[in-house]
């Protein structure tokens, strides 16, 4: 069975590593609700007990996969769900954390998740439009209603978290952290844990490059995430490619799957840091998984952090049209 970690100071324990389920309903191929519903239920087997979803999925299909998947085992696990976007006709078309919309879809996510209560509820990102004490008051509300057990942000930045923990305590911030993407490091990190703040990294694998499978963009169907990604076009492909390589190569050299060496370099960083490496297979659950028990020595964890300096990546990690969504 997984370790268990402390997300944040106000008494959440989840296990060390969680299961993103984005991709079981959009952004990456062809959904098989079977075949994610089986990986559910494989990872309630091993452990896992933090489960992350939001209403953007789908949108709205990748709460309800959840929800079915989780029937008669809701208090084996934390569900981690999301907030923040205004979605019109099955599209998402902006933001809205306006504290009335912040009540409306707590109580539709209930509604789909088939359970009274969410364990632990995110902003998904920063509405500029909206003061975040208004935004965090609203989910404030909830937690003394029930509804509602711990409060996340999700790409927020210094300003915002303190303004927001100031309203009521944080529990987690969800933000994209791996070897791959290092942004946090300056300033987000420091203040987490000055304030008891856990983070949960989404992405932990680089959407494919640091597991040794990314391919180029225009091998992705347009309704893939990664036909559109940045660092997946051009040059900069062959230049990420490069820098990645020495994850591969220490891989070989443990004898262990490069995505296990790079979500062991996560785990390295700290305990308060939960990954949440996204699958929709078996294979890859398992596989994941496998890096809790992977030991890395400093002089390996040195290794990596050199060469997969920020400097090394070539290429933003989004597009023109999603950066402006990023607190920072």
């Amino acid at each position: 069975m997984l370790t268990k970690r402390r997300l944040g100071s106000q008494g959440l324990e989840v296990s060390a590593l969680g299961l993103g389920c984005l991709g079981m309903s959009q952004s990456y191929g062809t959904p098989d609700d079977a075949e994610s519903i089986a990986t559910i239920h494989r990872a309630l087997e091993l452990g896992v007990t933090l489960f992350d979803t939001a209403e953007s999925y789908g949108p709205f299909l990748n709460e309800l996969l959840l929800g079915r998947a989780l029937k008669g085992r809701r208090d084996q696990v934390a569900v981690a769900t999301k907030f923040g976007w205004r979605i019109q006709d099955g599209k998402v078309i902006g933001l809205d954390s306006r504290p009335e919309h912040v009540k409306e879809v707590a109580e539709a996510s209930l509604q789909r998740l088939g359970t009274d209560y969410i364990d632990l509820f995110y902003q998904h990102r920063v509405d500029p439009q909206v003061p975040i004490e208004d935004t965090v008051g609203a989910m404030a509300d909830l937690v003394k209603e029930g509804k509602v057990r711990f409060l996340g942000l999700s790409e927020a930045g210094e300003r915002n978290i303190r303004r927001a923990h100031a309203t009521h305590p944080i529990t987690a911030l969800q933000s994209e952290y791996s070897l791959w993407e290092r942004n946090l490091e300056p300033r987000i990190l420091p203040v987490l844990r000055e304030l008891g703040i856990g983070l949960v990294p989404f992405c932990p694998l680089g959407r494919g490059f640091l597991a040794g499978s990314a391919r180029r963009s225009e091998e992705y169907p347009p309704t893939d995430w990664r036909f559109s990604d940045p660092r997946m076009k051009g040059e900069n492909f062959d230049v990420n490619m490069r820098a990645a390589s020495v994850v591969r190569e220490l891989a070989a050299e443990k004898g262990a799957a490069p995505a296990q060496i790079a979500i062991s370099w996560l785990l390295n960083k700290g305990d308060d840091i939960v990954p949440i490496p996204g699958t929709k297979r078996r294979t890859y659950l398992e596989e994941n998984l496998g890096a809790v028990a992977l030991t890395l020595s400093p002089a390996e964890i040195e290794r990596l952090d050199l060469s997969l300096a920020p400097s090394a990546v070539a290429g933003p990690r989004y597009n023109e049209r999603l950066m402006p969504y990023i607190d920072r």
